[in-house]
């Protein structure tokens, strides 16, 4: 039977969307809950695995995991690319990578939680209701105020047509801004630095990797408005993690909605967790119930393409 990994399912609910029973003749499963401590351990765990299936950009699969798997043939990851993935290490050992497809709505959905969430003091009040306290804040409307969006493509877009339904004004800026999409969607084109100057809520929705590593630093942050949020529902490398925490415990900025960080698991002890003006998730965006069926259904499909030689949607870069 092939060995078959499932990596990161930190909610151990793979087996509610797919019958992994059903398939027990045919594959050995066996579902990883908990983060590997690090990457030797990791190694030592999957040595003996032919096929891992697993959900994006949570265990990094570099070239140093995929050379010291002998027995790795097939990698299955959530979505249609995986940063987190060697690939040409995994071409040049011949270990086919393929994906599946990916709803990007719920990670909008949050976005806009979060930014309502900071708007409205959630964290606060909710906080407060539990304790028995009664209105301690006073919060902010959307209306009229400015949404800068860092990133303008299928997220990003989706953010700003809720901003516009809300009455905001919303302006963006990538390095790759598509002037069409602008137009389309009545948003500003602008400056790095004017967005940073003149944006209410700055909304981060840019890929990760290299052209974007720590895009934000301590002189961005400075550069905002003390009344203005930052939201990143995108990747942690996006945001310098140190110089948002100086930036955050010295009120430079009002506050950040974060739902990813440099390392995840976010550590017990990071200091974002104890900042008040921080509201925080475990990196969700993308876990719903719709995603996770589709997920894990895909990666099955895949799998069995995988093993009958005839293997689909496949990512090479």
């Amino acid at each position: 039977m092939l060995k078959v990994a499932i990596l990161d399912d930190y909610q151990n609910v793979s087996h509610e969307f797919v019958d992994l029973k059903k398939l027990s003749g045919k594959y050995e499963f066996k579902i990883f809950s908990e983060p590997f401590e690090d990457e030797a351990n990791a190694i030592e765990q999957l040595t003996d695995f032919e096929a891992l299936l697993i959900m994006r950009e949570r265990t990094p699969i570099t070239k140093n995991l995929i050379d010291n798997l002998n027995d790795l043939k097939y990698i299955i990851t959530s979505g249609s690319r995986n940063k987190a993935i060697d690939l040409a290490a995994a071409k040049k050992r011949r270990v086919i990578v393929c994906g599946t497809e990916i709803d990007f709505a719920g990670t909008t959905e949050l976005t806009w939680g979060l930014i309502l969430g900071l708007a409205r003091n959630f964290k606060e009040e909710i906080d407060n209701m539990y304790q028995g306290y009664w209105q301690s804040t006073i919060g902010l409307e959307l209306k009229g105020k400015i949404l800068g969006l860092v990133g303008l493509g299928r997220v990003g877009s989706q953010v700003a047509k809720i901003g516009k339904a809300f009455g905001m004004e919303v302006m963006a800026w990538s390095e790759n801004l598509n002037l069409d999409t602008c137009k389309e969607l009545d948003v500003l084109p602008c400056s790095k630095e004017d967005l940073f100057q003149n944006s209410d809520f700055i909304s981060i929705h840019v890929q990760g990797g290299e052209r974007y590593k720590e895009l934000i630093k301590l002189k961005e942050l400075d550069s905002m408005k003390k009344t203005a949020f930052l939201i990143n529902t995108s990747r942690g490398s996006i945001i310098n993690e140190d110089d948002l925490i100086i930036a955050l415990s010295t009120n430079v900025i009002a506050g950040a909605g974060l739902d990813v960080y440099e390392k995840e698991p976010l550590p017990e002890g990071n200091k974002l967790r104890f900042l008040p003006n921080v509201l925080l998730m475990p990196h969700i965006g993308y876990v719903t119930a719709e995603n996770y069926s589709v997920f894990y259904t895909q990666m099955i499909e895949g799998l069995e393409a995988c093993v009958n030689g005839k293997p689909i949607r496949i990512i090479e870069k």
